[in-house]
């Protein structure tokens, strides 16, 4: 079945000093400045696309400076030549993780006419989780004034045989390679290649292929819903040639590579054994047979808990009482994290408590989409933080 959700690009990517150019997601290390002090130490004066982001560990209320420096620097690189621009073309992505394993993608294109975030959407391209509305408007506005986009969306195709990934792999040393570097802070290796016009259409032939049924499911968005709901934003906004479409890294959820990692809750300004009240309230019990368990930790302790299931994934029913806390106590802040050992270094602040608990199998998320619509958001993460997308690519979009 030919979709019509995806195609090549006109893609940019600086000419030189890589190492400096890449950074990390910027929905990454949301609690840990020390992370984006050392990156603005490693790039220092040098074009970096860290001037071109911004992490959210800095979004305030008032963004606006922050953001008219984001436009301006785009604006500069552009004008400064130091970008080569690679016309209508595909790159094939390896990406040697921190554990060593190498994962296989494919940079692309995607119809934002294509996607829809709601849940139940029948489109070919949907979101797994979902979409926080209040999470848009920050992100609208920065792509709104953006003349370019860099893309840290990554889509997954359920490809049991391999059929597109393999067949890139074995035919990579043909393409042109267009980097090949160490990524900062514990990222890992990347390099990427270029696909020639014969293999960019054999690739569409191929993840077309994969669209089966009626309302096929090609691409189930793994990392950045938020990002490209808001590119689907701005697009209905300004329906422009430019803004239809998006750049997103495309990964086989069947990649060895890959890993389905919780994201973990930590929560501010509640102290535990308020928190254990408003848990006790909330289920009835934190003792219950055959319930969900989590650790609570706080102030350098960890207590067992054990929940009444309100949703088939613990983090579903942890999510649905922390959203009724919230409601409740609006001075409640919540942070997702992926990593344990941030949480438990975060927990043993005051009046702050972390949940560790078991994450969703990978072979789970398409039957569920498929199904049931997205599930709660920040259900999981591909990966550590130092795994996700790393700033690389751009394109214009105004």
């Amino acid at each position: 079945m030919k979709t019509n959700a995806f195609c090549a690009a006109d893609i940019l990517i600086p000419k030189k000093a890589f190492e400096k150019w890449a950074v990390v997601a910027c929905d990454q290390f949301t609690s840990d400045r020390t992370y984006w002090e050392e990156c603005e130490r490693i790039v220092g004066e040098s074009p970096s696309s860290l001037r071109l982001i911004l992490p959210e560990i800095y979004l305030s209320d008032n963004n606006d400076k922050k953001i008219e420096e984001i436009n301006k620097n785009m604006s500069s690189y552009l004008e400064s030549g130091i970008f080569r621009e690679l016309k209508d073309t595909m790159i094939y992505i390896e990406r040697k993780q921190k554990n060593g394993q190498i994962r296989h993608g494919l940079l692309l294109a995607v119809d934002l006419e294509k996607y829809d975030y709601k849940k139940g959407a029948k489109t070919p391209i949907r979101a797994t989780e979902e979409t926080v509305p209040e999470r848009l408007p920050p992100r609208v506005y920065i792509r709104s004034g953006a003349v370019l986009e860099l893309p840290h969306i990554m889509l997954l195709i359920d490809d049991p045989k391999n059929t597109v990934m393999g067949a890139l792999g074995v035919k990579k040393e043909t393409f042109e390679k267009l980097y090949d570097f160490e990524l900062m802070q514990g990222g890992g290796h990347i390099a990427g290649y270029s696909l020639t016009n014969e293999e960019i259409s054999r690739t569409c032939d191929r993840l077309d292929a994969l669209a089966t049924g009626d309302a096929p499911l090609l691409f189930a968005v793994g990392d950045g819903n938020h990002s490209l709901a808001a590119a689907k934003e701005c697009y209905l906004k300004n329906p422009t040639s430019l803004n239809r479409y998006a750049l997103c890294e495309v990964v086989n959820i069947h990649d060895p590579s890959l890993t389905f990692e919780p994201i973990y809750r930590v929560l501010f300004g509640i102290g535990p054994e308020t928190l254990l009240c408003e848990l006790q309230d909330f289920f009835g019990t934190l003792e219950c047979k055959d319930g969900q368990t989590f650790s609570m930790l706080y102030s350098g302790r960890e207590q067992k808990i054990s929940l009444r299931p309100l949703s088939t994934l613990p983090v579903g029913t942890l999510q649905r009482f922390i959203d009724s806390l919230c409601r409740k106590h609006p001075e409640i802040k919540v942070d997702y994290v992926h990593e344990i050992d941030t949480v438990v270094r975060l927990s043993k602040e005051k009046d702050t408590v972390g949940f560790i608990f078991e994450g969703m199998k990978k072979d789970e998320l398409f039957p569920a989409v498929i199904n049931d619509g997205a599930l709660v958001r920040k259900t999981f993460s591909m990966g550590e933080g130092c795994d996700k997308r790393y700033y690389i690519e751009a394109r214009r979009i105004g």
